[in-house]
């Protein structure tokens, strides 16, 4: 099987099944796919693995190198900084696989501003309800967090119905049909 591209942005609010799709991806095309691994201020969460999860860093670090131009996307949500570096897009192309970029709209508008020309792909949950049942059910976060991830996702769900903002949106109501429509999208 061929993909449709060499970089896949996949896009889609927390709590919409993007981490969910990409393991079930990566678990049937282990050669092919190569995660960018993004950097983030914030803590891990139990069971995150720093340089497999995210790249953890100090918060001053972080802003020195978005500064000197070695991110490709950048954002901050809920005080913590998330971004994808030049350098994770690199280590997968090397490595000869297709990458695959998991990050917020704020992210995306940030790379369709550069030459990376890649496929967007907007994962998008049944329902506003369905989504913070969702985020409520993971017990992660304060409910100031989860207020903010829901805000956040109405915002990315509008930008998500803008007609050429993704190459194709795959709806997460159900994991199977979900994980063909996003297997669709990739491979031509």
């Amino acid at each position: 099987m061929q993909t449709a591209a060499k970089i896949f942005v996949i896009s889609g609010p927390s709590g919409s099944g993007k981490s969910t799709l990409l393991k079930r991806l990566f678990s049937e095309y282990p050669n092919t796919f190569g995660f960018s691994i993004s950097h983030t201020t914030r803590k891990p969460r139990p069971g995150e693995v720093d340089g497999k999860d995210y790249h953890f860093v100090e918060k001053d670090d972080m802003i020195k190198e978005v500064e000197e131009g070695k991110f490709i996307e950048s954002a901050t949500f809920s005080g913590n900084m998330y971004g994808t570096s030049i350098k994770a897009v690199e280590d997968v192309v090397a490595d000869g696989k297709v990458c695959m970029l998991d990050i917020d709209m704020q992210g995306v508008q940030s790379v369709k501003k550069t030459a990376l020309n890649p496929k967007y792909i907007f994962v998008q949950p049944p329902s506003i309800e369905i989504l913070e049942e969702r985020l409520r059910g993971r017990g992660t976060e304060k409910e100031e967090a989860v207020l903010a991830r829901l805000a956040a996702s109405k915002k990315e769900l509008e930008y998500g119905a803008i007609p050429g903002s993704y190459d194709s949106i795959v709806i997460n109501d159900d994991l199977e049909n979900a994980y063909n429509s996003l297997k669709k999208a990739i491979f031509v």
